[in-house]
This record gives C-alpha cells, structure tokens and sequence, in this order.
C-alpha cells in the first residue's frame, strides 16, 4: 500500500492537562485515531501572534493528521499578559516531552514523535526544534528522562524571523503586531536571540530534523521572502526541507478555508509527509 492508498482512521478527542501552573491547569488537547498503532506523534503549537489563540486553532489540520494515523497534541501555553517570552518556549518543550513519556500508551515509539507549528507558533515550536535541551526551554521538570528532541516538523506560514516582521510592521505601522512583539519578546535583543534565521545565520549548534514548509505567495502578514530565507539558510546549515509555496494564498488559509483546492493540497501534502514516519 503506497502513500495515496493508505488507509484513514475515524478520530476521538479528549483534552488533557499536561501541566500545572500556579494552580491552575493547562490543556491540551489529544487526538487519536481510532485502531491505529505504529504511527507517529505531532506536538501541535498554534499560532495567534504569541499573545491569543488556543490549542482548538489548527482543529482541522490536527483532524487530518490524525485520520492518516498520527496521534496529535494540540497544546495550550502561557502568553502575554500572563507571561512573555521565553515561558510559552519551556510550555511547548514540556508538551513535547509529556507526548514522549506517554507515547507507548497510544501505540506511538518515542522516537517517531514531531511537531507542527504555524505563525507565531512555527517560530515558537523551531526554537524547541533547533534547541531542545536549551536549558531556558527545558527548564519545567517532568519524569522520564526524555528530552524535546523531534523526528520531524511541520511549519504553516512560520514567522521564522520575528525581527524581519517586525520591521515589516514598523515600517507599515501595523500597531497591533508591534504590540505583540513588545508583549511577548520586550526588545529588539531579545527578537534577534529567538529568531530561528539568526540562529542558523550565527552558526549556532542546532539539532535539524526534516521539514516541510507551507507557504503562501500573498501573505501580508510576513516578508514576502521570510519562508525563502530560512528554507535556504536551514540547507546551508545541513538540514533537510521541502518548501511548498502556493500562489495567491493568505495567512493561515488553510484553517481559513480548508475546502479550497490549495488547501486541500496543503493537507495532503502534510498527510504525505506524516505518513513517512
């Protein structure tokens, strides 16, 4: 049975409470597809310009990947004003290791469990890609000894440079992302140190695990060649990555539109790339 005939599952979902703060706890939300083992796992990190949104954004992409097998965990986190940058990074590098503890309870091998982050949220889940055991971002203790490593990603039209975007949104006076910046990243400084470009244009030593990378041509929420330059940058630096662009396509349009023609390419080609491992 090749890619295109493999078969599809019906999905359950529930949500979960991977960790406590404060109190208080955070969810995720887990899907599973029903009579599936083997298949991978997907850390799902949403995007939202890191001050809004939640783990039921990307529901339909999370619902593809699960019906081709993958179990998907669709994380909440802590952002703006509760807490800014980089405290939603160590929720994320938490979500991914809880999925790794608890991954042979849902018939998923540790070692085969990825990530997909979208926006703001591409940006937050490469920080774990390329450094997962930062001590900043694997600083939220848990049992098992796992780390944040990922067997692979998948990036939704990622602000791979939060310093590019915010000079787009400088120059174009768009306040309300300046605003988010200021929220969640407080300085320039701080945008250049997160900016998963500038951490492989530094020559830091990052871990790099295969992508795939969906970008849209009429995005005007990033620079027009932000998914270009890292793609480009990322195999330099050695790694592997399969950009997709698709013409005269928004921000997030998949999730705005998931019936259009290239929006059900995008998710064949997620499903595609999900089903290697």
């Amino acid at each position: 049975m090749d890619a295109t005939e493999a078969r599809t599952y019906s999905v359950t979902h529930e949500d979960i409470e991977y960790q406590r703060q404060g109190g208080k706890p955070v969810l995720a939300r887990l899907y599973r597809p029903v009579g599936a083992s083997g298949g991978p796992a997907i850390v799902e990190v949403h995007g939202g310009a890191w001050t809004s949104g939640d783990r039921l954004n990307n529901a339909v992409i999370a619902q593809s990947l699960a019906s081709v097998g993958a179990v998907v965990l669709s994380l909440d986190f802590r952002m703006p004003p509760e807490a800014a940058y980089p405290t939603s990074i160590a929720d994320i590098n938490l979500g991914i290791r809880w999925m790794k503890a608890h991954a042979r309870d849902y018939g998923v091998d540790p070692a085969r469990v990825g990530g997909l982050g979208s926006s703001s949220g591409g940006q937050q889940l490469l920080l774990n890609a390329l450094k997962p055991r930062e001590p900043r971002f694997a600083a939220l203790p848990l049992a098992g000894g796992f780390d944040a490593r990922l067997a692979f990603a998948i990036l939704c039209w990622p602000v791979a440079d939060p310093v590019a975007r915010y000079r787009m949104a400088q120059e174009k006076k768009i306040d309300r992302f300046l605003q988010a910046h200021h929220a969640f990243f407080g300085t320039e400084a701080a945008m250049d140190e997160a900016s998963p470009q500038r951490i492989l244009e530094r020559g830091e030593n990052v871990e790099m695990p295969p992508l795939l990378i969906l970008q849209g041509t009429a995005d005007d929420n990033l620079t027009p060649d932000m998914a270009d330059r890292f793609a480009a940058a990322y195999r330099k630096a050695g790694g592997a990555v399969d950009l997709q662009k698709f013409a005269g396509e928004p921000h997030m349009f998949v999730t705005k539109d998931p019936t259009t023609e290239a929006s059900r390419r995008a998710l064949a080609l997620m499903q595609a790339f999900v089903r290697r491992y």
